[in-house]
């Protein structure tokens, strides 16, 4: 049994979510973790909700609301919908807990003392027209890298290069869209990344397999241009973890909270002391996930995230946990995502364009969209939302394939045997075959959910279930059974085992509809099949099953066309 610990990407607090951001990160770890737990390893699986920073400011006082009563209310109602598509989180914590201001200012601190923060006057772009500092997320102007005009003054998401909010070219408020803006001189903190370039490059030179794209990315930070820079990591907020705290080796920056990036990521160690603290444990509980000097020394710890925020993964977290010097577990494998885009384009709120997670939630069950997006997952390229596809995905993949087969099988089982486990036969040479089929699909989808290819994986899922029904095509139990009633029972029996092990598999993915299955076939144990013999013969002759109702109704050709005029956006 190995001790694995998984983080997702901490969704921002500032609204809904959309499908992009759920397959990005939220909906791949949990099919991960939840396959990790089915083959008996030990699982600590963290999120939270991430709440600092000028963005949720802003949202609080759209709503008319205090920032910390929006927060706590968008905890919940993210909660409820993550609850929604089965997100087997351990613990959904939020960063603006006292875990995490705590943790934030200690490891600063540490920080401090080895030397690597230091303090600079810098000048910093003020709107006359908003009577604030603008933060560089609500700076907007023209990259001078690429050209594009809607580079951030944190990072060009057109090119991913690396920016400081005076870097830009007509630089605008995002707040108003005001240019009256002046620069004025004020002191932050800045994490010396750069000294620790050298170290950082070694560490990531290290990490043997992974995704071309967490390594690109980080490289391309590392040495394009001057290379890795310092980082401020102080803004001038309200609402954040505060800079200026008892036992802060640094003075004057009264009024300043730590940067959203820095105490974010810092969440996932916060959230895990407040899942020990919701269970009434001690600190060592927490701490053996992620200090290796109180045994998270054998935890295989893996991230998940869309590749905008790789950088600060690769980079800017492990800098923060290997400068304070002290024991703290690094990550092993980064999973990152390209993104989903939506009918050729990209999502948008403003437009209404595109489907929002609680808007899937009302539209149709969890399982879809969970198939769906995760047999086709962003892995190695960008991918496409269609209605037409996803009506494909559902309608061919689960109702025709699995959904189909369970229904066949026990519907024709219930009419000829009754509603338990049939007698008579024996197996032979097809029963066989389909076995050996299953074996082979079966090690290509264990190997891949090893290696975190979750769309492969799903390829070798269906297969699974495709063998099934290529095995019940062929022996025909309805036209055996008016000649030899007990081959008949023979198939329906190794169909009926072949039912209850597709509950199994196909729990990390559909975990709703793989619930419902094994139920139905009255399965108290779903342990994973490393016996597959055993597995084909799990159902005892006489035990009982019951028909499950209709595991996937099909989307009709008119309620596509609706959706697609519905989510189309305005005009």
């Amino acid at each position: 049994m190995a001790r694995i610990l998984i983080t997702s990407a901490l969704p921002y607090i500032n609204g809904i979510k959309h499908l992009g951001n759920l397959v990005g990160s939220q909906l791949p770890s949990d099919a991960y973790a939840r396959y990790m737990r089915l083959r008996g390893h030990e699982v600590m699986y963290i999120c939270a909700t991430d709440e600092h920073g000028t963005p949720a400011e802003l949202a609080a006082a759209k709503a008319d609301k205090p920032v910390d009563e929006f927060c706590k209310d968008m905890w919940q109602v993210q909660k409820d919908i993550a609850d929604g598509f089965r997100l087997s989180f351990d613990y959904f914590g939020r960063s603006s807990s006292q875990r995490n201001r705590d943790l934030t200012q200690h490891l600063a601190t540490k920080l401090g003392e080895a030397g690597l923060i230091e303090e600079v006057s810098e000048k910093q772009i003020y709107s006359i027209t908003d009577g604030r500092y603008l933060p560089d997320r609500y700076i907007e102007g023209t990259c001078p890298n690429c050209g594009d005009d809607k580079a951030r003054g944190d990072q060009c998401e057109n090119c991913t290069k690396q920016l400081d909010p005076t870097d830009l070219i007509n630089p605008r408020s995002a707040i108003s869209g005001s240019t009256d803006l002046e620069v004025r001189e004020t002191k932050h903190l800045y994490l010396r990344q750069s000294v620790m370039r050298e170290k950082l490059d070694k560490w990531i030179d290290s990490q043997v397999g992974w995704p071309i794209l967490t390594t690109s990315i980080a490289k391309k930070w590392l040495h394009d241009g001057d290379g890795l820079r310092d980082r401020g990591i102080t803004r001038d907020l309200d609402w954040g973890v505060p800079v200026q705290y008892e036992g802060a080796p640094w003075s004057g920056m009264d009024g300043k909270v730590f940067y959203v990036w820095f105490d974010a990521p810092i969440e996932y160690i916060a959230a895990t002391a407040e899942w020990a603290d919701a269970n009434g444990l001690d600190d060592s509980a927490w701490e053996s996930w992620w200090r290796t000097d109180k045994g998270a020394d054998d935890v295989h710890y893996v991230q998940f995230m869309g590749k905008d925020n790789v950088p600060f993964h690769t980079l800017g977290f492990p800098a923060t946990l290997m400068g304070s010097g002290e024991p703290w577990k690094l990550v092993d494998f980064i999973k990152s995502y390209n993104w989903l885009t939506y009918e050729g384009g990209k999502f948008s709120t403003s437009q209404g364009r595109g489907i929002f997670m609680n808007q899937a939630l009302e539209i149709m069950p969890s399982d879809y969209w969970r198939w769906w997006l995760l047999s086709n997952a962003p892995e190695s390229s960008d991918s496409d939302f269609t209605w037409e596809s996803f009506q494909a995905g559902v309608n061919k993949d689960l109702a025709d394939v699995l959904g189909n087969f369970v229904s066949r099988v026990t519907k024709f089982c219930r009419g000829k045997f009754g509603e338990a486990v049939p007698e008579g036969g024996t197996y032979g040479e097809a029963e066989a075959t389909v076995t050996s089929e299953i074996a082979k699909r079966l090690a290509a989808y264990q190997s891949h959910m090893e290696s975190i290819e979750l769309r492969k994986a799903t390829a070798d899922l269906r297969a699974i279930w495709v063998a099934g029904n290529e095995y019940l095509q062929a022996a025909a139990p309805w036209t055996v059974y008016k000649q030899d009633p007990a081959a008949a029972a023979a198939t329906v029996r190794f169909a009926l085992n072949l039912i209850r092990l597709y509950g199994v598999l196909s729990a990390p993915f559909i975990p709703d509809a793989a619930a419902k299955i094994l139920d139905a076939m009255g399965a108290s144990d779903a342990a994973w099949p490393d016996d597959l013999d055993a597995a084909l013969s799990a159902m005892p002759i006489g035990q009982a099953f019951t028909v499950p109702e209709v595991l996937f109704a099909k989307i009709s050709d008119d309620t596509r066309v609706e959706l697609e005029e519905r989510f189309a956006g305005a005009s």
